[in-house]
């Protein structure tokens, strides 16, 4: 192949298709228990997190429900992932063997945000959300309506694999998924470049700027405790008794049941089975999606 600047704009094009349809066609599942946000700025305050509204009789003149004052921020990350192509490859047409490099690239451009996510859902334990707490804790302080807090857990003791079950009906879920720039296949192929002159290298790659924080932990119970029937008809008791401020209920429904792949089996065996291990019918059999997911292997 004749290397010039025709022939490598039509390389560039070629590879743009080739990620876009890998992009497309990768599976992903950080949106099933993410809310994404767009960001505008190096990084976004959300001093409403926590805050619970409600409706009254309107009498007299409206009352302005204040935000929260909480100072939780999400920072935005820059990501890239990038990869070289020899100029001697394309003058002797080998461009094919860096085609399962560009659609690799795709695939991880496209779970890239899985990979955010599900870590930090896994890091919750340990990691600070709005209200100064670790996101899963078993005292978030929660206003009692008479001057005074109350705690609130959202945590299930033990000892084993942790799982998680969640409400993802809300406006706002366990995790924000934070977009300033999306996931941008780029090129530097053009026959002057510097790395050309150096190296004979031709560049391409994909970057953005995104970062993951938590949402509201009222959305969501983890557990460390085995995974049976009777664990998990009380997280799920659990969730659906949550009240907010002033002791408004929440109306929580947990919807989805996230799993690592070591509890598969016992995922199944609470959410699909028709009767339990006595032979008794499963009266929580399909009260919630499951998700197994290998990012929390």
């Amino acid at each position: 192949m004749i290397v010039n600047q025709a022939s490598l704009s039509a390389i560039t094009t070629s590879f743009k298709v080739l990620y876009q349809g890998a992009f497309d066609a990768a599976p992903s599942d950080w949106d099933k228990i993410a809310t994404e946000v767009p960001s505008t700025t190096r990084q976004q305050t959300y001093a409403w997190l926590g805050t619970t509204t409600r409706f009254r009789e309107w009498i007299g003149d409206r009352v302005i429900q204040n935000l929260g004052t909480h100072q939780y921020s999400i920072v935005n990350k820059p990501f890239e992932n990038t990869v070289e192509v020899n100029r001697d490859d394309i003058e002797d047409d080998q461009l094919g063997v860096y085609r399962p490099l560009v659609t690799q690239m795709a695939q991880d451009a496209k779970t890239h945000p899985d990979e955010l996510v599900f870590r930090l859902l896994a890091a919750g334990f340990t990691t600070p959300c709005y209200d100064g707490q670790y996101f899963f804790d078993t005292d978030h302080p929660v206003l009692d309506g008479a001057g005074g807090t109350v705690s609130v857990s959202n945590l299930q003791d033990g000892t084993g694999t942790p799982w998680y079950l969640l409400d993802t009906s809300k406006a706002i879920r366990a995790v924000i998924f934070q977009k300033r720039r999306d996931y941008t296949f780029v090129a530097m192929d053009k026959v002057d470049d510097e790395a050309v002159f150096a190296r004979k290298a031709y560049r391409y790659g994909v970057d953005a700027r995104v970062n993951a924080g938590f949402g509201l932990w009222q959305v969501a119970q983890a557990s460390k405790a085995a995974l049976t029937t009777e664990t998990y008809a009380a997280a799920r008791a659990a969730m659906m008794s949550i009240k907010g401020d002033q002791g408004k209920p929440l109306n929580i429904r947990p919807s989805l049941l996230v799993v690592p792949p070591s509890l598969e089996k016992a995922g199944l065996e609470v959410l699909k089975a028709e009767r339990d291990a006595a032979g008794a019918t499963n009266v929580y059999q399909n009260t919630a999606q499951l998700l197994v997911t290998p990012w929390l292997a």
